[in-house]
């Protein structure tokens, strides 16, 4: 697995999503909020990772109002 700073990942097993800091050749250093807002890092083997897809805030609030849009021109036609 090709991973690169800034890579989201998940734990194979579960577990919330971690952001790689530091990609290396057997290994990837991660750092995640925990639930009481602490950032958390550790280097973990690449084995037990899988890399993610996030989507961005932005498109999410584009396609929002994309939508609401679409829903006024329909009231209006």
């Amino acid at each position: 697995m090709d991973l690169k700073a800034g890579d989201v990942v998940i734990l194979k097993s579960g577990g919330q999503a971690m952001t790689v800091a530091e990609a290396r050749a057997d290994e990837a250093v991660c750092v995640w909020m925990g639930e009481e807002g602490d950032l958390f890092r550790e280097s973990l083997p690449l084995a037990v990772l899988e890399a993610i897809e996030v989507a961005d805030e932005d498109e999410d609030e584009d396609e929002d109002d994309d939508s609401e849009d679409d829903a006024e021109a329909s009231k209006v036609a």
